[in-house]
């Protein structure tokens, strides 16, 4: 008579463990990760009581540094920015505005003049937090 071995019966795991891997590679280079939508890079000036708050889902960004103005993530000049607003249809829309702490005055004024013709007076002005 032979005698039979009882064997305890293990899968190999190392199957397993590969594709665990590929799916957490898959899925960390497909992800898309939620960039900011500012186009340029300020230095805003700081505020005692408030910080910049959460972006919220319907708003026009406004972004104006010493050379270069952005309107929703995009460069533009100051005659683009005026054909983009002239489009906005939602007039309580809030207008969020981000101005380097180095923009001359009269720039500063030109962009809000703008926001004023086309009857867009809902603005935040961003700064960050001391």
């Amino acid at each position: 008579m032979k005698k039979r071995s009882r064997e305890t019966f293990s899968p190999d795991l190392t199957p397993m463990i590969d594709l665990i891997f590929l799916l957490l590679i898959f899925f960390l280079v497909s992800t898309v990760f939620k960039k900011d939508e500012w186009a340029l890079l300020l230095n805003l000036p700081k505020a005692e009581t408030g910080a910049a708050k959460e972006a919220q889902q319907k708003q026009i960004l406004v972004e104006l540094s010493e050379t270069d103005l952005a309107y929703n993530g995009k460069k533009l000049d100051f005659a683009q920015m005026e054909i983009e607003l002239h489009s906005v249809t939602d007039k309580s829309l809030p207008v969020e505005v981000r101005i380097d702490k180095n923009v001359r005055y009269e720039r500063i004024i030109k962009v809000f003049d703008l926001l004023k013709t086309q009857e867009l007076f809902n603005l935040n002005l961003v700064t960050t937090k001391k």
